[in-house]
């Protein structure tokens, strides 16, 4: 329910122009303007605000609120007036003693399309692209006035006080189409009175020059996580990239998938490849949470991971053909104590890793939060090995079972026993297989096949069973895209 404030601040902003109001209303005032969609009033309230911080996510509030409203236009007319006080600060001698006082855009947090349910809602993509673009012109425009004043007698004294300036902290997404435009924005550095400051950067279908010029010219002192997805890199093209972020002191996470690693057919241009890859992972002191997801790593765990010298939180392993051998070095080493997100989706856990994922599991009980076992070829049979170790899990939050092959009997024997976890929010179950037309190949289901009514029938049986056990807290959904996985920073 609304705070009486904040129903006075959204009667507030929908009149223009605002009345002066005291310092400590400016932030319940945005929010207001912003879940309203009044961005002539954002661009007034960043003219006059009154603190050097303004930051979106604390101000706005939870992510919800960025999916659920028209967040595009709002939050490019905020960069936008930002621009505006610069310009005018270079232009009007006199102009910084404004009442603005910003020094701070924070607009990390913002929300992938696909995660984002408003039409006109601001992506990381189209918020680099925005932001970008703004560094350029402020860039630009200090450039010219630069020359102006060096070919005027009139221009500013050696003793005037330098233009005020403002860093604007973001989560980069660059693809080929965004390459360019940010590139240019992160080259202008310091320099500029618009400075770029990354704190999560993340690349997709980009040479490697291109991968190692971005990285470079990062403030290294506010990176989080690096993530570099569908680069075609290889272990040759990651030996590269890897000793550049060293350079990044709280890198804490460092997601690979997808970047053509095949570590299967040993030569020694390969073991070298992986000693290189394990002596830079090991340089990465702040590093918790990694992503290989989709590499080949078969019996080279240990050799990749052997020079980290703390414990890994989250390990995301997807379908990355490990052997018992590596599942043996997971449950031996001081990683298991520490994890508390574990991806083992697309291994083959229906004959001889199952005991080894059992074992691992048992290991990893005492912290585990968060486990996704996605099309892992489990089935009923396997329900009673693997429960055995799940039950012992008593801080799991979420379990990813999608894509298994589980009866109607297998997952209410699954319900029933995972009830007991106390912390368990969030159960992705597979459709069950005789929600199937019969006579069909457990390995070619198909969408068309599927007997919605008897989907359905099995999605309200398991909401009583939930309700009857009082459980109505945990959330039990086929659909594996409605709710994304537990982030590690969120953890």
């Amino acid at each position: 329910m609304d705070s009486l404030l904040f129903l006075s601040a959204r009667r507030l902003v929908a009149h223009r122009p605002l009345p002066t109001v005291p310092a400590q209303l400016y932030p319940v005032l945005f929010q207001a303007a912003f879940l309203d969609g009044r961005p002539l009033v954002l661009k007034d309230l960043v003219a006059q605000w009154p603190f050097p911080v303004l930051n979106f996510q604390q101000i706005v509030g939870r992510h919800e609120l960025f999916q659920d409203h028209p967040s595009k236009l709002c939050i490019q007319s905020v960069i936008l007036a930002v621009v505006e006080q610069l310009r005018r600060g270079l232009e009007e001698p006199g102009y910084d003693s404004s009442p603005c006082h910003l020094r701070v855009l924070d607009v990390t947090g913002l929300q992938d399309d696909a995660a984002g349910r408003a039409p006109d809602g601001m992506s990381v993509w189209s918020g680099t692209v925005a932001l970008a673009k703004a560094c350029v012109e402020i860039s630009k425009h200090q450039r010219e006035f630069q020359k102006r004043g060096s070919r005027s007698h009139k221009s500013h004294s050696s003793t005037a006080a330098a233009p005020r300036s403002v860093d604007v902290h973001a989560d980069l997404f660059i693809n080929g189409t965004s390459y360019g435009i940010l590139c240019d924005a992160l080259q202008a550095g310091n320099a500029s009175l618009l400075r770029l400051k990354c704190r999560e950067f993340q690349a997709e279908e980009l040479c490697l020059a291109g991968i190692v010029s971005l990285l470079k010219s990062l403030d290294p002192s506010g990176v989080r996580r690096v993530d570099l997805r569908f680069n075609n890199l290889g272990l040759e093209g990651l030996c590269l990239v890897l000793p550049l972020l060293s350079q990044f002191p709280n890198l804490r996470s460092l997601r690979l998938p997808y970047s053509n690693i095949d570590v299967r057919r040993p030569t020694p241009e390969l073991v070298l490849g992986i000693q290189c890859l394990a002596r830079e992972l090991g340089k990465l002191q702040s590093l918790r949470e990694l992503n290989l997801g989709s590499s080949r790593l078969s019996g080279k765990l240990r050799q990749i991971l052997c020079k980290l010298e703390t414990p890994l939180e989250s390990l995301e392993l997807a379908f990355c053909s490990l052997l018992p051998s590596d599942f043996a070095f997971l449950s031996q080493s001081f990683h298991a104590l520490a994890l508390k997100k574990l991806d083992l989706s697309g291994h083959d856990f229906s004959q001889t890793l199952l005991q080894p994922l059992q074992h691992l599991l048992e290991e990893t009980s005492a912290s585990l939060l968060h486990l996704d076992l996605m099309e892992c070829r489990l089935m009923d049979s396997h329900l009673a090995t693997l429960l055995a170790s799940l039950q012992r899990c008593s801080l799991l939050r979420s379990l990813g079972l999608f894509g298994n092959y589980f009866s109607t009997a297998g997952l209410k024997d699954l319900l029933w026993k995972t009830i007991v976890l106390p912390d368990l929010r969030l159960v992705v179950y597979p459709i069950p297989v005789d929600c199937y037309k019969p006579r069909l190949d457990p390995g070619w289901i198909l969408e068309e096949q599927l007997d919605r009514e008897c989907l359905e029938a099995v999605s309200a049986e398991l909401g009583r069973m939930l309700e009857s056990s009082g459980r109505v807290d945990v959330v039990w959904t086929s659909n594996p895209y409605r709710h994304g996985a537990l982030d590690y920073f969120s953890l």
